[in-house]
């Protein structure tokens, strides 16, 4: 008997989970398929949740098609932090003679020596990995796993999309169509349910145009994905971002800016943070003075900005649909390290301002002279 066991968070289970696990069963003839749903991550924190039972019922229907796959609430039952080394034990003492692999992604090999008791897992289990996006990240993280610990990693010939959970609980929360990202039915039960959603933020779309609302959520699924490394929660996140251009459209005379003292001496391009601030903490009821003064700065930038307002900063600069001269490099600076990242795109917009003669605000300068004293 052959059996893959395949955990995750599964909030919410995806299309990408649902082939990567069909792809597994088909590559390894498995006979059974135990998908397991973790009670509380070791590797995540911050997240958005849902309650265990909605997780549960959604990867049940997710996979009813699949005549080899059984959902096991085995995790969820034993509660407190989930960890594989129990886990596989467990399926190892009620399956003795099968022969059981532990499903698992590219970015899961990759740590797999910082999971706990990573070789009592190996006692109990093979090991089996999907490349997904980056066939040749891959291929060194599998052959790093197997010189560290003696083993043989089996590979799964399927390279997936790339979907992310993170992403679809941004939208989801944002009140935004997850149809490509989902099956049907947990599209279905996610916007029957309003799993996820922040409704106190709708609102926010119907102030902005079109494309700077598309904009904002791009914002606000960047922020979101990276939220744990500036010390924000999910949620946290995805509000800065979709309320950081909430003013951008607004008239003067709108009465969302009823009692505005705009700055004097801020170039226009740069007053919608301000006002945005102003809408967020009046309109919105927005408390957090973290996400307040992320949206106050996120033009701008500020001499010693927290982590939080360089991570609204960034993104806001460097989403996704966003193109231009160095871009590229610039990204690749955030992902090394915020500060860093930071001190580069502030050095871009000086260059930039100072080739086409146009003006530095103040701030801007301030925040790239504490940056440049602090990091060179």
């Amino acid at each position: 008997m052959k059996i893959i066991l395949y955990g995750g968070a599964f909030n919410p289970v995806h299309v990408e989970h649902k082939a990567i696990a069909r792809a597994a069963a088909d590559s390894l003839k498995a006979d059974k398929l135990i998908v397991i749903p973790t009670a509380v991550s070791p590797h995540k924190s911050g997240q958005m949740h849902i309650s265990d039972g909605d997780r549960l019922a959604m990867l049940k229907s997710a996979f009813a098609d699949m005549p080899c796959a059984e959902v096991s609430d085995f995790e969820l039952e034993s509660g407190g932090v989930s960890y594989s080394y129990i886990t596989c034990n467990h399926f190892r003492k009620l399956y003795p003679d099968a022969e059981t692999y532990f499903l698992m992604g590219a970015d899961m090999l990759a740590s797999f020596d910082k999971w706990k008791n990573p070789q009592k897992i190996l006692s109990c289990v093979k090991l089996v990995a999907v490349a997904r996006e980056d066939e040749k990240k891959f291929l060194s993280f599998k052959e790093r796993a197997e010189k560290l610990f003696s083993t043989e990693v089996a590979t799964v010939n399927y390279v997936g999309k790339d979907v992310s959970s993170s992403r679809i609980r941004t939208l989801a929360a944002l009140g935004e169509d997850i149809s490509a990202y989902v099956l049907p039915s947990t599209c279905q039960y996610i916007q029957e349910r309003q799993l996820y959603a922040l409704k106190n933020l709708w609102e926010a779309k119907n102030l902005e145009k079109p494309s700077r609302w598309a904009h904002s959520v791009r914002v606000a699924a960047m922020c979101a994905a990276n939220a744990s490394r500036a010390g924000w929660t999910e949620e946290q996140a995805i509000t800065a971002g979709a309320l950081h251009d909430v003013a951008k459209n607004l008239e003067a005379g709108s009465p969302l800016l009823s009692g505005f003292v705009p700055p004097e001496g801020v170039p226009s391009p740069v007053m919608h943070q301000f006002s945005g601030e102003y809408v967020a903490r009046t309109y919105f009821k927005i408390e957090d003075e973290s996400i307040l003064n992320a949206i106050k700065y996120h033009c701008s930038g500020r001499a010693a900005m927290t982590d939080c307002e360089m991570l609204l900063y960034l993104c806001d600069m460097l989403e996704e649909a966003h193109n231009f001269d160095g871009i590229e490099l610039l990204r690749r600076e955030f992902y090394k390290d915020i500060k860093y990242g930071m001190f580069a795109a502030l050095l871009h917009q000086v260059k930039y301002l100072k080739s086409t003669g146009s003006e530095i605000y103040n701030l801007t300068e301030q925040a790239y002279l504490y940056l440049k004293e602090k990091l060179t």
